[in-house]
């Protein structure tokens, strides 16, 4: 029997989404808000994953690609048929933005999986780049 059908029948081996979390960053070099202006400023791509309600409601990052979560890989995707013309290969710096920053780790760690190395998240989310003061459109 395959681990994923032992995990399936006895529970064995589960793990909650507090325990995944903590896994998938730690293989993050995640950012803080300041670190993030400055890789964008230094050519770092920002992807803003939050949805429409809260950027029409908090604003926007000037610069930041705007991706829905639902598209994120298909956007970001060197080799994809359906990906941003900011896509321009796998050594691309990424800081993926949610709200938060908690579902912007697991979107990181998926563009990972698709090859984009260098892709990490902002620590605090787009909360944490208003509230250190930095650049909000809208």
């Amino acid at each position: 029997m395959s681990e994923r059908e032992g995990l399936g029948r006895s529970g064995e081996g589960r793990i909650g989404v507090d325990e995944l979390l903590e896994r998938v960053r730690e293989d993050l070099d995640r950012v803080d808000a300041g670190q993030a202006f400055e890789e964008a400023a230094a050519g770092a791509l920002l992807v803003d994953i939050r949805y429409a309600a809260l950027r029409d409601r908090d604003g926007l990052i000037p610069g930041a690609l705007v991706v829905e979560r639902n598209e994120l890989e298909w956007r970001l995707d060197p080799l994809g048929s359906h990906r941003a013309p900011e896509a321009v290969g796998h050594d691309l710096r990424v800081v993926v933005i949610c709200n938060e920053g908690y579902a912007s780790s697991f979107a990181a760690e998926s563009l990972r999986r698709l090859g984009l190395h260098r892709a990490t998240d902002l620590i605090g989310g787009f909360q944490a780049w208003r509230e250190a003061g930095l650049p909000v459109a809208g």
